[in-house]
């Protein structure tokens, strides 16, 4: 464990992060948020625990504590506020009796030593994939860092926004209300100010490692109540973020095979990260709910994290929901009272009521009802069509039942689950295969322009891989396969999986003329390859064993197939040949004078102050206007009149009926702010210095040069800063 912590922190102080920063943020996570948790759950939550468990446990509970106590004292004015509820929580365990016991460790549960090993080696592997991945090509300085895709700027707008403000509006857009799962920057705020780090470092560097520890033994937790297995809870550890529906193409692979999970959200989606930290601690105590655990406890910290997840991400309450409710239908179904499912059921209604009548504001944020639309998207990404392409029906359909066979494959272990009948009613069970099936739905049913229905199944998934090697488990058991034959099959999916590919040599997108049936074809060529094998060992070993052998040939695919898939991905930029309006731009259309001239505006500017600018499209993606512009508010941390305005709840009602419409291309909807705030810059007087500082608020121009504004700007404007193309002047 030692050796993983040394080297997660060599990687990041090779990635642009300071001794300082390292030694603060261990220091804060340490003291900020591990110990209170820890000493909270040892009374809320007794129980015997491994240490990993244990600090996974108080991280969390520190994570939704502190997220509470930040909206509260943000609120009141007073945000360093934050850092007294650990200091509160040492003292009262110092001063009453009773809690002091709680400083010493309690019995420990005691484990191999491989299980450690192992768990330490998962995390050292997603260090290196977000080293790989995520840090190599998020720089933490300027202006390598504006050069790559408009997730960045847009979470640190969103930070800058809590750092100064609950309840927090729209920062690019003045005044907007922000309907949102922001609760991941209060944290990220809380921290910042806590620590003094840059929002950037903890972005794009620190933030996300603990959450993902955390998770993975979490995880594992929940895998091993399940199954009674720690070998089972490992793999369900590593599968539930290394392993996804294969894709069996060389190159890169089409939308949206291979696509998703923890992988491919951990770092581009903070709020799905810590909402499913949180989630998972949500599934671990209603774990303890079905099986009759007492304690008001129990319920005070289902509470705390159900209330916390409501603004985490919104995909989980719903998702939790359907689970419950299976559970208490189940319940019902075997004639035993679930009055606690009720309960938890609830609950977690009254949070997802709360949830989108008040933090969502009732909208839909673009998701609309839209079957199979990522279909139609993956039709077109295979075949080489252009994204609004319509397919003709059979290909549709075609595809449709390609993408389900992939999962199908990946998660062929629950099937598993019916070699032995009853577990199928089991509360852990069941809970498991609602969560999944209320994730899996919405894949197939709702369309988004940006893919967010993808977020339920990337919520779910790790749910649904419990219940697939709990199935595996089952059937190997039964069929008493010996450990060696199961290391042999599993090695025998995962040379099929890497074979395949080579064998069939199918890239996407096809070749103009080509028959669009060969998409299909090293998928044809997989069951032909299994049927005939499952014939073979039928007739020497029986049904049992084989439908155990095959299960656990057929889910081991899902590795390699995931992972050649991402090499291709990695190797292979942009889709069908032309850069996408996300993709990273030339270095030199980035202003490299950006940040001191926004770092200048929020030393100078109050938070409470209006900034207007000429900036409006993402450097690079002018013409036409891709409005994902939000650098300023996010490296100033001030509110602009009108900066970018993509992904905004009018534009998005705008196109609630039609996914394939790119919002980031849309007009701006109030032609009459817009018309305000650019004939300061580019007519400039007099009358349209005072309509913007008298209708709109504004205390502040900052000026593009680049964008050749008049230069008479500053005979009615006080010109306070200019350097490397950007002026910033003060309105009276």
């Amino acid at each position: 464990m030692v050796l993983v912590v040394v080297g997660t922190v060599a990687v990041l102080w090779s990635y642009g992060v300071s001794v300082s920063d390292l030694v603060l943020f261990g220091v804060y996570l340490a003291l900020g948020l591990a110990l209170p948790g820890v000493l909270l759950i040892r009374v809320l939550y007794p129980g015997i625990r491994t240490v990993a468990e244990e600090i996974a446990l108080g991280l969390a509970l520190g994570y939704a504590v502190e997220v509470l106590v930040y909206i509260a004292v943000r609120a009141a004015g007073a945000p360093l506020l934050v850092a007294v509820w650990p200091i509160a929580v040492y003292l009262v365990f110092l001063v009453v009796p009773r809690l002091r016991r709680h400083w010493r460790s309690p019995v420990r549960a005691r484990t191999p030593i491989w299980w450690s090993w192992c768990l330490a080696l998962l995390f050292a592997l997603l260090v290196v994939w977000s080293a790989v991945v995520f840090f190599r090509a998020n720089t933490v300085t300027w202006p390598p860092t504006g050069i790559r895709d408009t997730d960045v700027p847009f979470h640190l707008a969103l930070i800058g926004e809590l750092k100064h403000h609950v309840p927090p509006t729209v920062p690019w857009i003045a005044g907007d209300p922000l309907y949102y799962h922001w609760f991941v920057y209060a944290h990220q705020a809380a921290s910042s100010w806590i620590t003094g780090i840059e929002p950037v470092v903890l972005l794009c560097r620190l933030s996300m490692l603990p959450m993902l520890a955390a998770f993975l033994i979490v995880i594992a937790m929940t895998g091993h109540r399940v199954t009674g297995s720690r070998p089972a809870a490992l793999v369900i550890a590593a599968g539930a973020i290394f392993v996804g529906a294969p894709s069996l193409f060389l190159g890169r692979s089409p939308y949206p095979f291979a696509w998703g999970g923890v992988l491919q959200s951990a770092w581009n989606s903070p709020s799905q990260t810590f909402g499913g930290l949180l989630f998972a601690l949500v599934v671990v105590l209603l774990l303890d709910v079905f099986r009759r655990r007492r304690g008001a406890g129990l319920w005070v910290l289902l509470g705390i994290f159900l209330v916390v997840v409501m603004g985490a991400k919104a995909v989980y309450l719903p998702m939790l929901g359907v689970g419950l409710a299976a559970v208490a239908v189940v319940e019902v179904v075997r004639r035993r009272p679930p009055w606690s499912i009720l309960i938890a059921l609830a609950m977690t209604a009254a949070c997802l009521v709360f949830a989108q009548l008040v933090l969502f504001g009732g909208v839909r944020n673009g998701m609309t009802f839209y079957p199979l639309w990522a279909m139609r998207r993956s039709w077109a990404d295979m075949t080489g069509r252009v994204y609004t392409a319509s397919p003709p029906l059979d290909s549709l359909l075609g595809v449709t039942l390609l993408y389900t066979l992939c999962w199908a494959i990946a998660l062929c272990g629950i099937l598993g689950l019916l070699s032995r009948p009853r577990s199928l009613t089991r509360s852990d069970t069941v809970l498991m295969l609602g969560i999944g099936a209320a994730g899996l739905v919405p894949v197939f049913l709702l369309g988004h322009h940006g893919h967010s229905q993808f977020f339920f199944l990337f919520g779910c998934y790790p749910y649904l891989v419990v219940a697939a090697v709990h199935g595996i488990l089952i059937v190997l058991r039964r069929a008493r396969v010996s450990p060696t034959a199961t290391v042999v099959a599993v090695g025998a999916g995962m040379l099929a999986a890497s074979v395949i590919p080579v064998l069939c040599g199918i890239r996407v997108p096809l070749p103009a003329g080509a028959p669009e049936a060969l998409v299909y074809l090293p998928y044809v060529t997989l069951l032909v390859i299994g049927v005939l094998t499952a014939v073979a060992l039928t007739t020497t070993m029986g049904t049992l064993r084989t439908w155990a052998l095959m299960t656990v040939a057929l889910s081991a695919i899902g590795l390699p197939a995931r992972w050649h898939a991402f090499v291709g991905a990695f190797t292979q930029k942009g889709v069908y040949g032309v850069i996408p309006p996300n993709a990273p731009v030339p270095n030199e259309v980035i202003p490299p004078g950006t940040v001191k001239a926004a770092r200048w505006l929020r030393a100078h500017a109050d938070p409470d102050d209006v900034v207007a600018t000429n900036t409006h499209c993402r450097w690079g993606f002018e013409n036409p206007c891709n409005a994902q512009q939000y650098w300023l508010s996010a490296l100033s941390e001030r509110h602009v009149l009108v900066e970018g305005w993509a992904p905004c709840a009018p534009v998005r009602r705008a196109v609630v009926s039609n996914p394939y419409q790119l919002i980031m291309y849309l007009p701006y909807w109030d032609k009459e702010r817009l018309s305000a705030n650019d004939s300061v810059f580019y007519a400039s007087s007099a009358s349209t210095i005072r309509r913007l500082r008298e209708q709109y608020g504004v205390r502040w121009l900052v000026a593009d040069e680049r964008l050749s504004p008049d230069p008479t700007l500053k005979k009615f404007a006080n010109l306070l800063f200019h350097s490397d193309g950007y002026s910033i002047y003060r309105i009276e």
